[in-house]
């Protein structure tokens, strides 16, 4: 079974160097949006990603023209109209799988939030419109691809609030968002919002030991 860790680790060092040029091209242009903003506004830092998520349909025997990692791959919802997919994989006309990718470099606490809803919403929607008949015959095979920049930050064990009504889950106490991250991917399985996750930390300054996947 191909592992894939060569273009992994590409695919991570071309998510920073996308990130790097957006900023560059912002700076060129006169006008930065403002904190780590300006890596992201392009909205190009994980194409490298998905499209090696896409070759892995490929190389499991879809044809290329049955993955599709454009923009605007939106799919019925049942809580709202339509949800953008970042890939897709339809087969004779049938949905087959679903992928989403996501990362966070900054805000650690508010992005963390805003992922987590994200993931957990998106995966109890696309289900419940499958269960409505609204994506086909076929249950979809849903993915979920989540990276943390790893830094002081993210490293840094959380504090919860002093007054609590109830008490948190054991596992966040005094976790980092690297931790909180992982928790919340391999929970995302474990309670089958998503057939498959993945979780990875990685850096934008050199490392000697190259990012690798958690896979769950």
């Amino acid at each position: 079974m191909k592992t894939y860790t060569r273009e992994f680790e590409e695919s991570v060092r071309d998510y920073w160097r996308v990130r790097a040029g957006q900023r560059r091209s912002q700076e060129e242009r006169g006008v930065v949006d403002v904190g780590s903003r300006a890596e992201t506004t392009g909205g190009r830092q994980m194409e490298s990603l998905t499209q090696l998520v896409a070759q892995v349909f490929v190389d499991e025997g879809f044809p290329e023209e049955s993955v599709k990692i454009r923009r605007g791959l939106d799919l019925p919802g049942y809580y709202r109209p339509t949800k953008e997919w970042d890939l897709l994989v339809m087969h004779h006309e049938i949905l087959v799988a679903a992928v989403e990718l996501k990362s966070i470099a900054s805000s650690f606490g508010n992005n963390m939030n805003n992922r987590i809803e994200e993931a957990v919403g998106s995966a109890e929607d696309i289900r419940t419109a499958y269960r409505e008949q609204l994506l086909g015959p076929t249950k979809p095979w849903l993915g979920y691809f989540f990276m943390i920049s790893d830094d002081e930050k993210s490293r840094r064990p959380t504090k919860q609030k002093a007054r609590m009504e109830l008490p948190v889950d054991t596992v966040f106490e005094a976790a980092s968002y690297q931790k909180r991250a992982e928790v919340f991917c391999r929970r995302l399985y474990l309670e089958e919002l998503y057939d498959a996750s993945c979780f990875t930390v990685s850096s934008k300054e050199p490392a000697p030991k190259s990012p690798s996947p958690l896979r769950i």
